[in-house]
Formats: structure tokens, C-alpha cells, sequence
């Protein structure tokens, strides 16, 4: 590394790629530092991936480096700005559909595949007519999906370019430990890795850590004093079903992204993260906290025989709560306690007969978990009244487009946390009230997919270049 460069970006997801390849184009000159607690891409592995068991890799495979979790995500590219974040607050939908159609334009220049779901627009309406009946409220977006091997593939040609072909260096396995400002303005920070401390110069630093990074993100904004306010905390299960539940969703939507308001409580449940064919899966966020999150791969040969999607509830909090990422934290904690470290899976019928699944009722199951080493257990020891109830009538509201979701069979695995900080605020460039240090991304509570957060990136490489 050197002393000085032009823009030091923080954490290698699709925010921080996104600014690094805009700013590239628009002036190849910039000199670019990009850091991640993590390692390049072509160094990153899961072992649970192969082995079907997770080893609690520090930092983890899955949530860090190059890329982000979207390297090992199911890939979902969402093309209408209702999905994947809160860009709607920043710029006109007409602006957010140029942005996006230029960072999808981007993706497609590195090898994303043509195919884009949710694009029969009868076959749509059909399903948003049928679910209407039911008070559920279907959003229509289209869908380009990767899978997770795509993803990795289009990632890493994103990381060659950069890396051979302009001024931009990667430095793996390396943290921030202190942002640093004088006079309010920006002046670089002090990373540390294998070789110690350094200090590292800059005008400009975008802050662009990731989920993985929220917490880190949330504690440095209390140290600078930025102004935050709060988001809504999503926590739910995953759930698993046969393909055969979910194939006249999945078939042209792909992803059915469903909400309905629960009836006892009147909470916001919704579906995310849909993969039909994929894998549930674990990750782990501060090398401790284990939580569940699902894939799919693109190729047919790789596809499982049941889909998975998340179910979460959304709660916003009011004064004077203000620590959404420990409160979700708190509940992911609860969950390992019981499992010894683990994911907890529990068959629907189980739940409902408020009774623990355990191994010989799991064996009854036919829906075969495709997380093999989750641990039978009894999720309402772990999830608040509110969130179980609203989560149960959910299902059972969904089953009505979906029939035979709401069935004894049905896996449902938790915890499912969604770490996103509180929302920081900024301009509608995503600068921060200290001059020339912008925060961008999932980390920052702005975004919640990749799409969004590579549309934050490009904002921000233009308004570093313009400037």
C-alpha cells in the first residue's frame, strides 16, 4: 500500500465494486485503495459448502471479502427500485429506473445471463389478481437471475478488471480501526492487518462494509457523531417446501415477493430472498452468531427438489431504542444457545402442536431439509409472541396461493436476521455531514440487495469525479 490515494473505499461488495468501476470510467487516473475484512475472491471458500458442516471460519467465507455475501448469494438482480432498498427516497423513479438499467446494462457486460423473469405481464397480473383476494399485496418485479455460480463468476471479472487493468489495488484480510477526520472533513483512516497498523491518506473515503460490517459501521458513526436514524428490524424463519408448492410463483416470477399484515398484531410479514431448486444455508456474523439464508445455482443439473424463501417481520422501533442490529443479535444468540451454535429447523406441524421436532419427527418429514446439519429444536423458545404469531398467519394467509404451504411438512428454520443498521443520514449523493466521507450500501441501512447497492456506488463515483 501506499500513503496517499485518490479514494480509499471500504468494504468489496457491490456498493464499493460499483464506485471503484464507475470512477474507473469516468477517469482513469484515480488512484483507488479498496479494503475488506475478508479475502479475494478467488481465495474465499465455504467448507460447509463441500463437507455439510460449518467450522466457523474467521473472518467467514460466506459474509466477507471481495464481493460480499453476494459472491456466494442466490444472485438476484431486482430491476424495479420497490425492491432491494430505500433508493425511492433519494432520486425520482424515473431516475432509479435509468440507474439501475445502467448498473443491469454493467452486470450483462461481465457475463449475466439474458434470461429476466417476472416479464409476462398477464401471468403476473393473473397471480396479483388471485392474491388480491386474500389481502396479500404482490410486487411486481422483474427478476435477472444469476445463481450462485454466475454470481461468483461475474464477481470475479469484475475484481481482474479492476485489479489488472486500472489504478485499483485490493488489500485482503484488512480493517479500519479508526476513520479519520479534522475540521469536519475527511482525511483517511488507519487500517490493520498481518503487518500491523498504517494510516492511509485520502480525500475521499466511501464506507461500504456490507451487513457483515453494520455493527462496525453503527459504532464508528457514533464516534463521528453521524446523525442516524432508525430502520425497521427483520427478523423471521426461512421457509422450506417441495417445488411442486412453489412452481406456478416461481415459474415466471421467479421470486413471489409477497406481504401481507398479520391479523392479530397488524405487522408487515414479507417473503424474501425466494430460490426454487436452491439450498438453505448458514452464515455467521462475528465469527459467532450463526444464522440461516438460502441459494440457488443457475444450472438445472444443480437444482434441489425444494424451494426456500425467508418470511420476515418488519418492526420499527421508536425512541429510545436505537440498537436494531443488537436486538437481532439478541434473538440469533437465543437461537444458538439452544442448538449448541447452530441453525434450528422445526416441521410446521410441529409448531402448531407446540411441540419440539426432534430427529425421529424430522425423519417423518417429507420435505427433506437440504441444510443437513440444522438441529431439530423449538423455534417458540426462541422467537418473541409477536413475530411467531404474525409468521403462522402468514403462511396461512399464503397457502392460499400457495396450496400446501400451510402443512405439518413444511421446514421452517430460523433464525433469519436481516442486519441492517440504522439508516445514516445524507445527501441525496450519500454524503455524510463530514465532508467527502460518504457511507453507501446494506451497511449503511440505505440498500438490502445487489442492485441497489451497486446503484449507490455509482452515484457516489460521480459525484467523486464531478467534484
Amino acid at each position: 500500500m501506499k500513503n496517499i490515494y485518490d479514494v480509499i473505499i471500504v468494504g468489496a461488495g457491490p456498493a464499493g465494486i460499483f464506485t471503484a468501476l464507475e470512477i474507473t470510467n469516468l477517469n482513469p487516473n484515480f488512484n483507488i485503495l479498496i479494503v475488506d475484512k475478508g479475502r479475494n475472491i478467488e481465495k474465499r471458500a465455504c467448507p460447509a459448502r463441500k463437507t455439510g458442516k460449518c467450522v466457523k471460519c474467521n473472518p467467514c467465507g460466506i459474509t466477507f471479502g471481495w464481493s460480499g455475501a453476494g459472491a456466494f448469494s442466490d444472485g438476484k438482480l431486482s430491476l424495479s427500485p420497490e425492491v432491494g432498498g430505500r433508493i425511492l427516497d433519494y432520486f425520482s423513479e424515473d431516475e432509479c429506473n435509468k440507474l439501475i438499467k445502467y448498473c443491469d446494462d454493467i452486470y450483462l457486460k461481465f457475463g449475466a445471463n439474458e434470461t429476466v423473469y417476472g416479464l409476462n405481464n398477464e401471468k403476473v397480473e393473473d397471480i396479483k389478481y388471485e392474491a388480491s383476494k386474500h389481502n396479500i399485496r404482490l410486487i411486481e418485479c422483474p427478476v435477472r437471475h444469476l445463481g450462485t455460480e454466475l454470481a461468483y463468476g461475474v464477481l470475479k471479472k469484475m475484481y481482474h478488471y479492476l485489479v489488472d487493468n486500472t489504478n485499483t489495488e485490493f488489500n485482503e484480510l484488512t480493517e479500519v480501526k479508526d476513520i479519520i477526520v479534522e475540521d469536519n472533513e475527511i482525511k483517511g483512516v488507519k487500517l490493520v492487518n498481518k503487518d500491523g497498523e498504517k494510516i492511509i491518506n485520502s480525500k475521499y473515503v466511501v464506507i461500504a462494509p456490507g451487513r457483515g460490517g453494520a455493527e462496525w459501521l453503527s459504532n464508528e458513526a457514533k464516534k463521528l457523531n453521524l446523525k442516524t436514524t432508525n430502520n425497521a428490524v427483520d427478523i423471521g424463519v426461512r421457509v422450506e417446501v417441495p417445488n411442486s408448492i412453489m412452481d406456478h410463483l416461481t415459474k415466471d416470477l421467479y421470486e413471489a415477493k409477497l406481504v401481507y399484515y398479520s391479523d392479530t398484531f397488524d405487522n408487515k410479514v414479507r417473503t424474501f430472498c425466494m430460490n426454487p431448486g436452491g439450498v438453505v444455508s448458514e452464515e455467521r456474523y462475528d465469527d459467532e452468531i450463526a444464522v440461516v439464508n438460502g441459494h440457488s445455482y443457475s444450472e438445472k443439473e444443480l437444482r434441489t427438489d425444494n424451494t426456500n424463501f425467508a418470511v420476515l417481520v418488519s418492526t420499527t422501533f421508536t425512541e429510545p431504542f436505537d440498537q436494531p442490529i443488537d436486538y437481532g443479535q439478541y434473538i440469533a444468540k437465543l437461537g444458538n444457545m439452544l442448538t449448541g451454535g447452530g441453525v434450528m429447523v422445526q416441521r410446521l406441524g410441529d409448531l402448531l402442536n407446540g411441540r419440539r421436532t426432534d430427529y425421529s419427527r424430522l425423519k417423518k418429514s417429507t420435505t427433506i431439509p437440504t441444510l443437513k446439519y440444522a438441529v431439530p429444536g423449538d423455534l417458540s423458545f426462541v422467537l418473541p409472541q409477536r413475530h411467531l404469531t404474525s409468521i403462522v398467519e402468514a403462511l396461512k394467509a399464503f397457502d392460499k396461493i400457495a396450496p400446501g404451504l400451510y402443512s405439518k411438512n413444511t421446514l421452517l428454520y430460523g433464525v433469519e436476521v436481516k442486519f441492517y443498521s440504522s439508516k445514516f443520514e445524507t445527501n441525496n449523493k450519500f454524503e455524510t455531514n463530514i465532508k467527502n466521507l460518504y457511507t453507501i450500501g446494506d451497511g449503511a441501512g440505505i440498500t438490502r440487495g445487489l442492485m441497489q447497492a451497486s446503484v449507490t456506488g455509482v452515484v457516489v463515483a460521480r459525484d467523486i469525479v464531478n467534484k
